[in-house]
């Protein structure tokens, strides 16, 4: 993997990582396709019609299911989705915390059930590796230990020790399967943690980036604390990152919360709520979201965005959409899911061109301002 920085305006930046299988702009979002697929869409809408440069899969689930030895004899996630580009796999310890009737995070790795059947299993760093490892994602992340927020003082400081100890067996662990010829067009990922404690965020950051990481997320956050104590947290974490490598602010979140998170410095993102809350009626646009339930929009013939370009809004109009949902027709989850994620996506390009052009402030600025309209 290769991260060059093209560009920056204030602290938000402009930059290309080339992988394996593709090269991908930065400020960018990733959708999340979480058992290898981007629900109500396909492959084809993911490369051709919305231009994806990468996707997220998770560890756990496809772990669980289809299982990654399986993926492996179907020649990896590129080959098992005909998704030709990137994909990053998160760790799946938030879900192994998140989803199992039982989880215990322990000195080497999480025991945890299997939310599908209820069996016993267990994550060691080595282990979310070599299952990642199978799965032949571009970019891998480590195995870490998540708290839930609020936590007390003594739970963090339990939680970025583990982390950091976790990260050195990772990398190791990791360096020496390349050594030996293996995963060796994959990259690694490690990711601080420190609940929003700045303190423990400069612990947890110094040490992990310390060590040799292909890059860095900060993990951890949009867990229910407040929006700016989430913001504050990340512009205080940065600082202690390096800059000549990505930097990747996990599972956050609204348009607002990725404007405000590239103007400190961040450069990739990822979360289900363009694909959540396409299915649940809600719909993002230039001017905020609306809601297609509503009884204004049943005769309303417009597109869902005036402003947008995207396959739906070129088609298909307000009072159609509003039919399709109520009809609980299939059709509106494709293209409902294609608006949102075109909306996202148009965003991040849209950044990039401001910060290219230096003018990444005037662009925050009328971002909000068509908001307040």
């Amino acid at each position: 993997m290769t991260f060059t920085l093209e560009a920056q305006s204030g602290k938000a930046r402009a930059a290309t990582i080339k992988t394996a299988h593709s090269t991908i702009q930065t400020p960018v979002f990733m959708p999340v396709g979480t058992v290898g697929s981007v629900k109500a869409l396909d492959m084809y809408d993911m490369e051709e019609i919305l231009g994806a440069q990468i996707i997220l899969a998770n560890t756990y689930h496809m772990y669980l299911r289809p299982g990654d030895e399986n993926v492996a004899q179907s020649g990896g996630l590129h080959s098992f989705t005909t998704y030709p580009k990137s994909f990053l796999t998160d760790s799946g310890g938030f879900q192994a915390f998140s989803l199992s009737n039982i989880s215990k995070p322990k000195e080497n790795g999480i025991e945890f059930r299997s939310h599908i059947d209820g069996s016993k299993h267990f994550f060691t760093p080595e282990k979310v590796i070599d299952i990642q490892t199978n799965l032949g994602s571009d970019i891998m992340m480590i195995l870490d230990d998540l708290v839930a927020l609020p936590a007390t003082q003594e739970r963090i400081k339990l939680s970025i020790e583990r982390t950091t100890r976790w990260a050195e067996e990772s990398i190791s662990y990791f360096r020496s399967q390349q050594a030996k010829g293996i995963c060796t067009e994959q990259n690694i990922f490690a990711i601080i943690q420190g609940g929003t404690d700045k303190a423990f965020r400069t612990k947890s950051a110094s040490e992990l980036c310390a060590l040799d990481y292909d890059g860095f997320a900060i993990g951890g956050l949009s867990v229910g604390e407040a929006n700016q104590d989430m913001y504050d947290t990340v512009e205080h974490t940065v600082q202690y990152m390096p800059g000549d490598k990505p930097r990747y602010l996990m599972g956050v979140g609204t348009p607002e919360d990725l404007i405000e998170n590239i103007d400190r410095g961040v450069d990739m993102f990822d979360c289900v709520m363009p694909t959540r809350n396409a299915r649940n009626g809600t719909l993002f646009t230039s001017f905020g979201k609306i809601n297609i339930r509503g009884a204004r929009f049943a005769n309303d013939t417009a597109p869902i965005d005036p402003e947008c370009d995207c396959y739906t809004c070129k088609r298909y109009t307000r009072t159609y959409l509003t039919h399709l949902f109520r009809a609980k027709e299939l059709t509106y989850f494709r293209l409902a899911t294609l608006h949102n994620l075109h909306y996202y996506l148009t965003l991040m390009k849209q950044a990039r061109e401001a910060i290219l052009s230096d003018r990444y402030a005037e662009f925050k600025e009328e971002f909000y301002a068509k908001r307040t309209k």
